[in-house]
């Protein structure tokens, strides 16, 4: 403890006790873990995505998020979903146009007739490899995939598909498509689906929300905004939890590459007429381009 002359300050040396600093009143005294459990060919995800989004870009300064996989499809050898009629490939293309039609996140699916993938397990490895490389290149590379196997009608259980998508977030496709053939890749899945096992998971899409005291809340289904909030403020009821500004729409394209009508809709609170006005008045003529894809409009940034 001391007194300088220079600075006009006693206290504590160092500390931070040094000329104009700001602080922030508002930045939440403790975070809690927010599990989100999914599948890279879970369709209600794709649905889910717009609503997500939101809740992360205004309120992730309140939570960890961490991503695990599912295990949706092994294998088509013994499945069977009851609920949604299907027991082979050829039956999910219907129940993903329907999906897709209800939520305005485009599907297409008429590849389940032709190239079918095998097992979401095979792009749900390759995401555990590239989440132990680069932590921050893992839900890239999510997103790629799920923009790849939903409206852009990709078979995602392809090495060469995967491989393409990999190289494009930067990585080495060929050797990380490798590696996630390894045991290796394969006990690191399992570990995923014992962590889900362990909060009760059954289906996808689920968040589960912990505090310290490992007790929360579990929101199953792709639901409105409202119930994830709603559920953040049952966990921190001593917070005053408020939304943060979403980011300009420049910056989101700039990460992220692409938007569709429906997305841009839920984070910026507009109507689905009202969105070309909004991309021509945040981005620069030229900078853009608006693409239509199964009757929905998405925004991709110009390379």
């Amino acid at each position: 403890m001391m007194c300088d002359l220079e600075t006009g300050i006693c206290g504590p040396v160092g500390e931070g006790n040094t000329g104009i600093q700001l602080i922030d009143l508002t930045a939440p005294s403790k975070k809690i873990d927010i599990y989100y459990v999914t599948d890279p060919i879970c369709s209600h995800c794709w649905a889910l995505e717009p609503t997500l989004r939101k809740f992360m870009e205004e309120y992730g300064q309140y939570f960890n998020m961490h991503t695990l996989m599912g295990g949706l499809l092994e294998k088509w050898d013994g499945f069977t979903d009851v609920s949604n009629g299907i027991s082979d490939p050829a039956d999910v293309a219907g129940h993903w146009r329907e999906v897709g039609e209800h939520s305005r996140m485009p599907i297409d699916g008429s590849f389940w007739f032709e190239d079918p993938v095998t097992s979401s397990y095979i792009p749900s490895r390759v995401y555990k490899v590239i989440q132990q490389k680069d932590d921050s290149l893992a839900p890239v590379f999510l997103r790629r995939a799920r923009e790849a196997v939903f409206p852009f009608n990709q078979n995602i259980g392809s090495d060469q598909i995967l491989i393409k998508i990999i190289n494009e977030i930067g990585l080495n496709g060929e050797e990380i498509v490798k590696e996630s053939h390894l045991p290796a890749a394969q006990e690191s899945l399992q570990e995923d689906f014992q962590m889900a096992g362990r909060l009760g998971v059954r289906g996808f899409p689920t968040i589960v929300f912990l505090n310290e005291e490992q007790k929360g809340i579990k929101v199953v289904g792709a639901r409105p905004l409202e119930n994830y909030i709603e559920a953040l403020k049952q966990m921190l009821p001593e917070e005053n939890i408020q939304a943060k500004n979403a980011p300009t729409l420049k910056t989101v394209l700039q990460k992220d590459g692409l938007l569709f009508s429906r997305e841009i809709e839920e984070l910026y609170n507009l109507e689905q007429k009202d969105v070309v006005a909004f991309v021509e008045k945040e981005l620069t003529t030229g900078s853009y381009v608006v693409e239509e894809i199964l009757g929905e409009k998405y925004i991709k940034m110009n390379k």
